[in-house]
């Protein structure tokens, strides 16, 4: 049976997958790789480490396989992060942090040249947010050190770098370059004027689909790991959020949205096409691509890092372990903050004093409550102007009851489901090759769906 190996590169996590065609799960492997420190001792990726993890990774297959023939690698990684390849085939800079803190001086400058932050962000859909916008690195590079800069044969986004390092094919991808990097003028799709301008376009290596494939060039001399098709191709990776959304795009036609949480609770809506506001950009939306280059508008809540701080006060607090929230059963007497008598009133959960509760089950309410009231102020910004039928929640919050009920109430004419999808990065990233390595058709039973009824109109 055929397989595809997936690397799939998060910030802490790097991992290794064999898929096969159906999409199951049959070998992994976890790696971690310690930050090290920039040239301005900044942390940031190590990328000697990171290479020789992705040269190395497949050997350690050993026999692993069995019958299994390898017929395509793929890759998924976190977004706006760039890799800097000299002439050389060296990279000329570290693999520098997206929260690098930016120079207010230099981001001025290149605002007030380029029509002010309000323009400029609305017609790149990526707010203003320092090296979190990664052609803002590059910028940078130019501005303070030009003589690195004329270094630079390409500009890599970190998905690119580790396809380039098995093809030595040098790509762009439109998943990476749509992610709020300031590259990509929304409403003209294409390149921003400013990318020709400053002579960034020179660095970029062209646009491809995301469903090319290309040879690897595997090291002369060096067998092939065991169960490896010698016609094996890699495609060019995807950025990790909109690898994704590829598994729901593919199983669902009916209009819906996403809410992706984690230490972020990103809202997305790929049916929501309408150019971003002024008032939508203050709010923290933003728009991603897919990997067929159509606009995802997007909403960003940190609520998972809110939820995380609070618990530990909670649990410090009420003498429980940190993730007693886990076993926290949904009580509808206790969302109703009037009846239940949650002093929360217009203060956030943090700055409220928790003698005020009861029980730490009356607490962890009035904290969900409080996100809640957050999740739906964000999620709604994406749902404007789209008649969207469903919601799905994937990721630690689509695990939580006081959640998921919470939020089927708030949406009430919506239908509200937490779903379930091992590694929807890794498959996102296999399924966007399918036609490279798979000879049968997409499964249908990916997503594991479970459905939340608004408590308040049924007998729970």
């Amino acid at each position: 049976m055929n397989a595809i190996a997936i690397f799939d590169i998060g910030k802490t996590n790097k991992k290794l997958f064999l898929f096969d065609e159906q999409y199951k799960i049959v070998w992994e492997r976890s790696f971690l790789i310690r930050e090290c420190l920039d040239e301005d001792g900044d942390p940031c990726e190590d990328l000697h480490m990171l290479t020789a993890w992705v040269k190395d990774a497949l050997l350690e297959l050993g026999s692993e396989p069995g019958d299994l023939r390898i017929r395509a690698l793929n890759f998924s990684a976190y977004g706006a992060s760039l890799v800097h390849i000299g002439e050389d085939n060296r990279p000329v800079t570290s693999l520098y942090n997206y929260l690098k803190p930016y120079p207010d001086t230099l981001k001025r400058k290149f605002y007030d040249k380029y029509g002010g932050e309000v323009t400029f962000s609305m017609l790149t859909a990526s707010p203003v947010l320092g090296s979190l916008n990664s052609g803002m690195q590059l910028y940078r590079i130019k501005e303070e050190r030009p003589h690195t800069f004329e270094r630079i044969r390409h500009s890599l986004h970190l998905p690119q770098y580790v396809s380039w390092l098995w093809t030595g094919q040098a790509c762009s991808d439109i998943t990476s370059i749509g992610c709020h990097t300031n590259l990509w003028n929304f409403s003209q799709h294409h390149y921003h004027e400013w990318v020709y301008r400053e002579g960034i376009m020179d660095k970029l290596a062209p646009l491809v689909p995301s469903t090319n494939g290309y040879p690897l060039k595997w090291p002369a001399g060096q067998p092939l790991p065991h169960g490896m098709a010698e016609d094996c191709v890699a495609g060019v990776g995807l950025h990790d959020s909109s690898a994704a959304m590829i598994p729901y795009l593919a199983s669902f036609r009916e209009p819906f949205a996403l809410i992706s949480t984690g230490t972020w609770c990103i809202s997305m809506n790929p049916f929501n096409e309408t150019p971003l506001t002024v008032a939508e950009l203050q709010k923290d939306c933003l728009c991603y691509l897919t990997w067929q280059g159509k606009p995802v508008k997007s909403a960003r809540l940190f609520a998972g890092y809110q939820h995380e701080q609070q618990v530990r006060r909670l649990g410090d607090h009420f003498h429980r372990s940190p993730d007693q929230y886990a076993s926290v059963a949904f009580d509808p007497d206790l969302a109703d903050p009037v009846q239940a008598r949650i002093p929360t009133g217009s203060a956030p959960f943090s700055a409220v004093d928790l003698s005020a509760f009861g029980s730490y089950e009356q607490a962890y309410h009035a904290l969900l409550l409080d996100i809640m009231e957050q999740q739906v102020a964000s999620t709604t910004l994406i749902l404007h102007g789209t008649d969207i039928k469903r919601i799905f929640v994937d990721g630690g919050f689509g695990k939580n009851q006081v959640y998921m009920h919470l939020l089927a109430a708030a949406f009430p004419h919506i239908e509200v489901f937490a779903a379930s999808i091992p590694q929807a990065s890794a498959i996102g990233a296999a399924m966007a090759i399918h036609g490279q390595w798979n000879e049968g058709g997409l499964p249908g039973d990916l997503i594991e769906l479970r459905y939340y009824r608004n408590y308040l109109n049924s007998n729970l």
